[in-house]
């Protein structure tokens, strides 16, 4: 599959741009960024293309590694173009342009994945499958990172902006509710705006009745390396999760031969746009508990 890759931040650089230089069954065909000198440095092996509408007619699907607000309008130009979508999460800027967005993937009949890495890390897989062999009700998840106190991430201005509920909250949202089924309601939400600490309290639904999951979020803790605890826990007993050792390139190798089979068989991945419309939906409730002050 040739598949050409928007953006050239330090997400491409990390993860997408080695992952589909090195996988066996792409071709990565182009590269189109603002700054023709960062996508060089990116992918200096790789065609950069000048005109992003031209990199997308001349490949089978297109990565994206570009702001949420970016991302909707060239995505959406990518599926009415035919093109298969990878997309970095949050897969807009708002719940309603991510509706809009995966209206046109499906009206477009094309393949899309959002790059929720962690879901492709061996170590979340096991947790995972431990937790489908426990009764659970209850999910605490904490991620705390500093990244946004330096480094490079601290320059990106809708990072800076959205906070951990942006970044990396799709993560760890993605998890509670892979655990504890959909999001009914979010009982309450709260942040702490100086170190950018998010508290949120979620209502889940699933078969067996309405749970609860508990999520505390923040990039600006001086914490070495990053902290990820994920525990599941019920009358089966307790599982966690607390390894992320697994680097962003290795989980988007995996994640890539996902997104080729579901391509090849035409079955919609649990990754898919749709599961990313649905945690933008919950984001945006938590967005407006806070802005509201309830």
């Amino acid at each position: 599959m040739r598949i050409g890759l928007i953006g050239a931040g330090p997400w491409a650089r990390q993860a997408a741009a080695p992952a589909l230089t090195a996988h066996p069954d792409i071709e990565f065909a182009g590269i189109w960024a603002r700054r023709p000198d960062a996508a060089a440095q990116t992918a200096p092996e790789v065609p950069y293309v000048d005109d992003v509408d031209a990199l997308i007619d001349s490949v089978d699907a297109v990565a994206f590694a570009v702001p949420p607000e970016v991302q909707f309008d060239l995505a959406r130009r990518a599926a009415a173009a035919g093109r298969h979508v990878l997309l970095d999460k949050p897969i807009a800027g708002s719940a309603a342009d991510a509706a809009t967005l995966v209206a046109a993937i499906d009206e477009a009949g094309v393949s899309s994945m959002v790059t929720l890495t962690r879901r492709f890390a061996p170590e979340t897989r096991a947790f995972l499958d431990a937790v489908r062999d426990t009764e659970v009700a209850t999910v605490t998840a904490t991620w705390l990172s500093g990244a946004l106190l330096g480094g490079e991430y601290a320059g990106s201005t809708w990072r800076q902006e959205g906070g951990a509920l942006m970044d990396v909250g799709p993560h760890v949202l993605d998890l509670a509710m892979e655990v504890l089924g959909p999001v009914e309601s979010v009982a309450w939400a709260r942040r702490d705006n100086a170190s950018d600490t998010w508290s949120l309290a979620l209502q889940h639904g699933s078969t067996a009745g309405i749970w609860t999951s508990l999520v505390t979020l923040s990039m600006r803790t001086p914490v070495r390396p990053s902290v990820l605890r994920v525990g599941a826990s019920g009358p089966g007993g307790l599982v966690q999760l607390s390894d992320r050792t697994t680097p962003p390139d290795r989980c988007y190798a995996v994640l890539l031969d996902e997104f080729l089979e579901s391509v090849r068989t035409g079955t919609r991945h649990e990754c898919s746009a749709h599961r990313g419309l649905a945690l933008q939906r919950v984001i945006e409730q938590c967005r407006t508990l806070v802005a509201s002050g309830r």
